[in-house]
């Protein structure tokens, strides 16, 4: 069943304002921590540099905000969709394409190949690279992308964790296998709400991690992530998030997806499987790949993946909105009026002087 057209889903605008003066408090207080560098720990620097973030849920319009705004604003854009990594997932991930890339320069785009998995260690140390460099040719940066988790990281730094433990590991896969991964994910509930909130019931690496570091530490992933939540603050950042009344961004969720179909999206997917990619490897168990790989091969009508798709799309988007929604740091704007409101943030928070680290 879908949720009422009238239902609200992110603060007012009214509201909005508020958070967007808590956000501008925060960003005056997002002092680097003066610790030694590594690819989960920041580097040493004598300012911190300033970071624009653009937000939002999938369907909302992030990528043609974040190239409009980069142009105005004089900067670049460093990738923080976790899909948009891979070569040859262009259509479904709706990568910017070549002409974009020329206006704008876009890092961390087509930077691995499908069976080449990027966690988030690797990326925090990609994007903190890429920051860097923009930064030293005087241009401003904007990060952008629905992967909260990524997003988080690259902001606070990263929670490392217990070392994996391959036979616990195994057992809870086991678990899967047998009883589904929706069990798990009930188990992880239990010990775990928050993260249980945050992470897809079928997320089935997320929802192992979580209950391995459980089961190793004693304590929920998700207090291990509140507390070091500000530990490691490299940048001085504002973060924007794009706001949109939920039936019209139900709505943009179909209306794209028939597009992507159009513009190829089951040929795409063909390619990739008949080159060997798997798809029970994450990037094909992305949604809308997932659906149509099936569709592909046989085990349902194209018609019926399409819907699934469309139906998974939104399912994920209510996800990023509650992820989002539990973040302090975001000043959202309307998605389809806003533009005007966010380059005014955007622009006065570049312009303020870097503050000095400690």
């Amino acid at each position: 069943m879908e949720p009422r057209p009238d239902r609200a889903d992110v603060p007012s605008i009214n509201e909005a304002n508020i958070l967007v003066r808590e956000a501008n408090i925060l960003t005056t207080a997002a002092v680097l921590d003066d610790v030694s560098s590594s690819p989960t720990e920041p580097a040493k620097a004598a300012h911190a540099i300033r970071v624009g973030f653009i937000v939002g849920p999938t369907g909302v319009g992030k990528s043609a905000a974040a190239m409009a705004l980069a142009e105005r604003l004089g900067a670049e854009i460093v990738n923080a969709d976790s899909r948009q990594v891979y070569r040859g997932m262009d259509i479904g991930t709706a990568k910017p394409g070549g002409a974009d890339r020329r206006r704008v320069p876009h890092h961390l785009v087509d930077i691995c190949a499908i069976d080449e998995p990027l966690d988030v260690a690797e990326f925090l140390k990609l994007a903190r690279a890429a920051i860097a460099e923009i930064a030293a040719r005087g241009m401003k940066v904007l990060v952008v992308g629905g992967s909260g988790f990524y997003l988080r990281v690259l902001r606070g730094g990263i929670f490392a964790g217990p070392a994996a433990a391959p036979e616990l590991r195994r057992q809870m896969e086991a678990l899967a296998a047998e009883h589904g991964v929706e069990y798990l994910h009930a188990r992880l509930a239990e010990v775990d709400a928050d993260s249980a909130m945050r992470i897809g019931h079928r997320d089935l690496y997320r929802i192992v991690r979580a209950l391995e570091v459980f089961k190793l530490t004693g304590q929920p992933i998700s207090a291990h992530q509140q507390s070091h939540r500000f530990a490691a603050r490299e940048y001085q950042t504002l973060t924007v998030g794009l706001a949109m009344e939920r039936k019209r961004l139900y709505d943009s969720i179909n209306r794209r997806f028939d597009e992507m179909v159009e513009r190829g999206l089951v040929d795409e997917v063909r390619v990739l499987l008949k080159a060997g990619c798997d798809p029970g490897e994450p990037p094909l168990r992305t949604v809308g790949y997932r659906q149509i790989a099936a569709a592909v091969r046989g085990e349902m009508a194209l018609g019926e993946a399409i819907e699934l798709a469309k139906r998974d799309t939104r399912r994920l988007a209510k996800r990023q909105l509650t992820w989002f929604r539990a973040d302090p740091e975001i000043a959202w704007v309307d998605a389809e009026r806003g533009l005007e409101e966010a380059f005014s943030m955007l622009s006065a928070f570049f312009a303020r002087p870097r503050i000095a680290t400690r």
